[in-house]
């Protein structure tokens, strides 16, 4: 085999800060001038579809935005209808949303699920083919994108998915039973718009699952299997999730430190501004690593836990269909995970472990422990189910979890080591985390 020697890594264009929000407006006009479908001064009045859900709406932040976009002679068409957990039944709801409305860009205003169907909803209404066409392998045909999307602008009201900053969109797909996605580099947003004062009014349970998203997509791609322990690939070859490479470890190395410090106190006390601008840039961060060097195994693991759970509904979340949020099902089986890929790269597995606990709370560990301690520790302090148990599954599910997780070849073929054989142990050894 020839090794990789090359390594991709791209980000949107971004804007953070306190008040950022008000500004949506006039970039989205900015971008509409750039791409030749609009002009500065208002004469054509582009259609902009600002994709939210009834969550967020009845917080008054899309309405907040619908105004900044018509200050800047933009015509703003909203859609309500983004589902918690997005289906390939509520994606194709967007689509047609978007394809009856004709419009011209889309801002997305929500939390990873709002980010992720505008970015279906873009995709669709530029392109031909259908949507399962474009899913990944092998739930979906793996469809690369061939024609020019139209401008999007994310503005994330949650401090989790990074979905603002990736160049992939999550989905249930309900007659396979499994949560899987879209990769493609066309995905990515045009514009992050980040301000972390819309992240004040997400309930304690809600911060803490977005918060150890955050953890994972950190932790994952630090550890990911580098890009160039991969064969070497062709220009036409590239993919989204190249490994783990200089330029995304630069940002988990500043992503670490924000959720040791502010995790807690971003659950614990909402109103601390501080935490949250914390929380938001150490989101945001993690997105641009793992936006490029890709996620493993406990988010392989994530997605059959959220696509085949039965009877759990936080009490936090909207509604009362069975569900696991997307945080929540990514940090369950990420300590057995950490101990798994250890033995790959020891030196970054401790680095990590000592980031996230700078005063040496798990200095009296194991080493082969250090980075799984410090993460249930973080689980149990933020108060996040412990374990597969108690979201309602029981031993009898393993096999069927098993054969969910092995379906996310995108994402196991990122891990550090091949963890084909060793599923069955991670999932059994995350019953009960503590």
């Amino acid at each position: 085999m020839i090794n990789e020697t090359v390594f991709t890594w791209g980000a949107p264009a971004l804007k953070f800060g306190l008040g950022a929000v008000d500004e949506v407006g006039p970039d989205t006009a900015a971008l509409l001038v750039r791409a030749g479908t609009g002009e500065r001064s208002g004469v054509t009045r582009a259609r902009v579809l600002v994709v939210t859900d009834a969550g967020v709406a009845s917080t008054g932040t899309a309405d907040r935005v619908c105004d900044t976009l018509k200050t800047a002679g933009l015509e703003p068409v909203i859609f309500t209808g983004v589902h918690i957990e997005p289906t390939d039944a509520s994606m194709r709801q967007a689509v047609e949303f978007a394809r009856d409305s004709d419009v011209q860009a889309f801002v997305a205003v929500g939390g990873g699920s709002c980010i992720d169907t505008a970015k279906v909803a873009d995709l669709l209404s530029t392109q031909p083919g259908d949507l399962l066409e474009y899913v990944n392998k092998p739930v979906g045909g793996g469809r690369k994108v061939e024609r020019p999307l139209r401008p999007l602008v994310a503005v994330p009201t949650t401090a989790g998915t990074g979905a603002e900053c990736t160049p992939v969109a999550v989905l249930d797909v309900l007659s396979a039973s499994v949560k899987t996605g879209i990769s493609d580099p066309a995905l990515r947003p045009a514009l992050a718009v980040v301000d972390p004062s819309l992240t004040v009014t997400m309930p304690p349970e809600v911060t803490a699952a977005s918060g150890l998203d955050v953890l994972c997509h950190a932790l994952e791609s630090f550890t990911a299997k580098p890009f160039d322990a991969f064969e070497r690939k062709g220009a036409d070859q590239r993919v989204a999730y190249c490994g783990a490479n200089p330029v995304s470890d630069t940002w988990v190395e500043r992503t670490l430190p924000l959720v040791a410090r502010s995790l807690r106190a971003a659950v614990h006390d909402g109103s601390n501004l501080a935490a949250r601008h914390d929380m938001a840039l150490a989101a945001m961060f993690a997105g641009m690593g793992f936006g490029n060097a890709g996620v493993h195994i406990p988010h392989a693991c994530a997605y059959p836990i959220a696509g085949r759970v039965r009877d759990y509904h936080p009490a936090a979340y909207p509604g009362d269909e069975p569900m696991v949020p997307h945080g929540q099902a990514v940090a369950l089986t990420a300590p057995a995970a950490f101990r798994f890929t250890y033995s790959a790269n020891p030196d970054r597995h401790l680095l990590a472990a000592d980031l996230l606990e700078p005063d040496g709370a798990g200095a009296c560990d194991p080493e082969e422990e250090r980075l799984a301690g410090a993460v249930t520790r973080l689980m149990r302090d933020v108060g996040i189910p412990n374990g597969l148990g108690a979201v309602r599954f029981s031993p009898s599910d393993v096999p069927d979890l098993v054969e969910g997780a092995l379906q996310q070849q995108r994402l196991l073929s990122i891990a550090p080591k091949d963890p084909a054989r060793a599923l069955e142990g991670i999932f059994r050894d995350s019953f009960e985390i503590w």
